[in-house]
This record gives structure tokens, C-alpha cells and sequence, in this order.
């Protein structure tokens, strides 16, 4: 269960290898931290921010029906991931081409393609559903995560959404973004070599320093801190989590998600709302006393109570489900000054959705831990909600479409990042190109025409009966 009864034990980390709570990574993607066994998938975005009011609607259920889903033995763990455009790995990703005669062709592009990233946020978003639970050994951990990856694969499949399990090299690729986002270095990491050589998966993640201060946290030559939703409102618009991602920094914001068996959320409301049915006896006997018949009973208690009713009523008649749900984010920044500002503008954009995010004071370390994908809550900020407020938090946006191998199309016009497709890895590769008069749509073809002469070695049939291109050509 997510609230134990049981303490957790506190050490004192001796070194930044101590400060990643890892203890052991198998092929399949499994972590183990502690006695907690935790897998990562990712899951594809779908364009929820331009949908009409009723594919929203759809959209909400239908994510509502995932989290209602979601296994009452094990903690879920939906994150947002605002991660720099690696600019070596996106020259390699799309630059790629072993032509040499068309070197000229791919330098011109390179700066081309230069422009329009410094014109965009340079930021894509990643999202991770991470599920952990505590179980005696890995056999057991893996019959149950094997069962739940089933479960999400046909949940995300009817909203459209994709979704991929991650390997070991995959969720050690998280972290080490995370740890050394301040470099350009590809992630290379093989599981083999690394046992042979007698080192620690560890090492290939964690930066040289790590240093948890009372409200923030240093990472070599980088800073980060960790807040956390501390006032949920009673009422919360749908693109609270989209506008703090709209903010273009390195960042994570994570849901943590447990599910409460329904038979016990209904006894543990019951007990709730008997007490303050209890409280407005003894403050009406007290009134009684003295001779006061006529006074009403304080604002207070009868909100309370109302609402304690109308949750239960959620529960038993509803269909919903009860959570403990915990909102946590970290953001990064180049110097303290930085950090400094952008938690003012993030906690700006709280107020605006009337959330109140804050610091966490001397927890720095337990909140990395939380936010980040391991799987584990290490703090205490936990709010009890029923399935649709839980919802409220959609971590769905827009879709971007940048593919390995992929061309350019243009930029997004919600997230503006480039668009890159590789028709290849559609199942229909047919597409066409529509517009007004003048907008362009020659130009793209001749432009797709060309650029998949240079990088790609597939052949290329032009049907001109217009005889534009032959003309241009001549």
C-alpha cells in the first residue's frame, strides 16, 4: 500500500551514486528500488487542445476508464517529461544519409533546418505511465506488470494513444537526460559490456555532483527545484498540466496515482462523515445548553458535510473510484537567478488555474525521488480524490510527429517544433498537399521531391502533366 504503516528507513547518501535509489535494473525494463519493482511505458500524445468540445468529452471518459483501471495493488505514476532537443541527436536522426556527392546538399539543409529550431521551443514533450509494486521477488513483480502492460495497451489503444514498453537502455536514457541535460553527448549505454567491464549501471547515469540544499538542488553546473501541489481547488480547468508544460524549460511534472479498493473507500468515508455528523451533535447539545434553539449550524461543518456525502454518493452510485493522488514537479535551470524566476512563473500559473504549487523545504532529495520515474512517493502531500477529478489532470496536448528518418513539413502550430514525418512507418504512406492559391503547396513537393532524393534511396516517379517541374528542371 502507498501509505505503510511501516517507517521508512533514512540514509544519509555517501555519494551521488547513493542519491539514485536503484538497486537493480533487469533486461525487460524493470527497476527494483528497495522492495518496490517498478515499469515505465510510453504513451503517445493525441490532439486533445483542438478537439471539439464533444471529442474532449470522449476524450475524458475515456481516460477516466484508464485510471479506473488502474490495479488497487500498485501505485501509477503518469509524467510529463519537457526534455531538450538533443541537437546531435537530431542531426543523426535526420541528417543522415551515406550519399557523399550530396554533402553540399545536406550542409545547406543543416543550416536550414539550424533556423527554424532556433525559431521553435526546441522542447518535446515525453509522457511515461510508470507502475510500481511491492512484491517478495521479481518473479512475482513481473507477473503483475506483465498483466497491467496488457491492460494499458488495449485502455490508450481506444483513445488512439500508442503505447511502448520501455527496455532497460530506455528508462536509464530518462535519467541520464535528466542528470546531464547540460550536454550533447548521445546516451550509449550496452548492459553486457558494462557487466564484463565489473562496472555499475549506476555510473552511467548519475552527474559527477549532486548537492540538496534547503529549496532547490545543484547538479554539476545546473540548478533544479522541486514543488509540489500543496491546494488542489474544488473546481480545476483541463489544461492545468498543459499550460505548465507550455512553459519552455527542462522539466517533469508527475501524477501519482493509487487507487483505493472501493469497498474500503467506502467504509474509510463512512468514518468521515460519521465524525462530523458526531461534531454537529456535540455542537448542538452545546448550543442546547444555553438555551440556544435557534442557531445554525456553522458553515464550516455543513460544507463539510455536504461534501463528504457527495463523495460518497460518487462512490457508490457513479461508479467512481477513490484515489490518493500526489502532484509533484521539477524544473531546471542554467543559474540560481533563473530558478529563481521560473518557479515565480510556474507557481504564477498555478494561481491562475487557483493552485497554490510550493517548495518543498529540506525534502529536495525524497521530491527528485518522486517526481522522477522510479516508481516510489517519498513525501507526504497526498490528496483524496474520486476518478473525475483525478481526470481533470489530462496529460494529453497535441500529437508531434517527429520520426527517425523523417523530412521536413513544417513547424507545429500548437507546440512549435518541427514537423518531421517518415512516411515509411505509416501504414498508408499516400498523402496530400491542400491549400489556397499561392500558399505554397508546389514549393513543399518540389521540396519532398528533393529531399528524398538526397536521403533516401527509394526511387522517385514524378507525374507532371503540367510539365512545371520538367520546365524548372530545363
Amino acid at each position: 500500500m502507498l501509505l505503510s504503516k511501516k517507517k521508512r528507513k533514512i540514509t544519509i547518501p555517501k555519494s551521488v551514486q547513493h542519491s539514485i535509489p536503484i538497486n537493480r535494473i533487469f533486461k525487460d525494463g524493470i527497476i527494483q528500488c528497495g522492495r518496490r519493482y517498478s515499469k515505465t511505458w510510453r504513451f503517445s500524445d493525441i490532439n486533445y487542445s483542438v478537439a471539439s468540445d464533444n471529442d474532449k468529452f470522449e476524450m475524458f471518459l475515456s481516460h477516466s476508464a484508464i485510471l479506473n483501471g488502474l490495479p488497487t495493488d500498485a501505485v501509477a505514476q503518469i509524467s510529463i517529461y519537457n526534455r531538450q532537443l538533443n541537437r546531435n541527436v537530431f542531426d543523426e536522426m535526420v541528417l543522415s544519409t551515406e550519399n557523399e556527392s550530396f554533402a553540399v546538399y545536406k550542409k545547406e539543409l543543416k543550416e536550414l533546418l539550424a533556423d527554424k529550431m532556433s525559431e521553435s521551443n526546441n522542447i518535446v514533450h515525453e509522457k511515461y505511465i510508470t507502475i510500481s509494486t511491492e512484491q517478495k521477488n521479481i518473479e512475482d513483480a513481473r507477473t503483475i506488470l506483465t498483466r497491467v502492460g496488457s491492460d494499458l495497451t488495449a485502455d490508450f489503444a481506444r483513445i488512439s494513444s500508442k503505447i511502448t514498453e520501455l527496455d532497460y537502455f530506455e528508462r536509464l536514457r530518462i535519467f541520464y537526460d535528466v542528470f546531464r541535460g547540460n550536454t550533447e553527448d548521445v546516451f550509449q549505454f550496452d548492459l553486457k559490456t558494462e557487466m564484463a567491464r565489473g562496472t555499475h549501471f549506476v555510473d552511467s547515469i548519475c552527474p559527477d555532483s549532486m548537492e540538496f540544499k534547503s529549496d532547490y538542488i545543484k547538479i554539476d553546473d545546473r540548478y533544479a527545484r522541486v514543488l509540489f501541489l500543496k491546494e488542489y481547488p474544488s473546481f480545476l480547468k483541463d489544461t492545468m498540466l498543459s499550460k505548465l508544460t507550455d512553459f519552455s524549460r527542462s522539466m517533469m511534472v508527475s501524477v501519482d496515482i493509487q487507487p483505493i479498493p472501493t469497498d474500503e473507500a467506502a467504509k474509510e468515508v463512512q468514518k468521515k462523515l460519521l465524525a462530523i455528523e458526531t461534531d454537529i451533535t456535540k455542537w448542538q447539545q452545546k448550543q442546547n445548553m444555553n438555551n440556544n434553539f435557534s442557531a445554525n449550524i456553522p458553515y464550516s461543518l455543513e460544507q463539510m458535510r455536504k461534501e463528504i456525502k457527495e463523495f460518497l454518493d460518487d462512490l457508490t452510485t457513479r461508479d467512481q473510484s477513490m484515489m490518493y493522488v500526489t502532484v509533484t514537479l521539477v524544473h531546471f535551470a542554467d543559474t540560481l537567478e533563473e530558478l529563481k524566476s521560473d518557479t515565480k512563473t510556474l507557481q504564477s500559473i498555478g494561481r491562475k488555474h487557483f493552485c497554490n504549487f510550493s517548495i518543498l523545504k529540506y525534502q529536495q532529495e525524497d521530491g527528485l525521488k518522486t517526481v522522477l520515474p522510479y516508481g516510489l512517493v517519498n513525501i507526504k502531500a497526498i490528496r483524496t480524490l474520486t476518478t473525475e477529478s483525478t481526470a481533470v489532470l489530462m496529460p494529453y496536448k497535441t500529437q508531434e510527429i517527429i520520426d527517425e528518418g523523417g523530412l521536413y513539413y513544417g513547424v507545429n502550430a500548437i507546440s512549435h517544433n518541427l514537423l518531421l514525418c517518415n512516411r515509411k512507418l505509416l501504414q498508408n504512406g499516400n498523402g496530400f498537399i491542400t491549400g489556397v492559391s499561392g500558399s505554397g503547396k508546389s514549393f513543399a513537393s518540389k521540396l519532398e521531391i528533393a529531399l528524398a532524393a538526397i536521403f533516401t534511396n527509394d526511387d522517385i516517379i514524378v507525374c507532371d502533366p503540367e510539365r512545371e517541374a520538367r520546365q524548372e528542371v530545363a
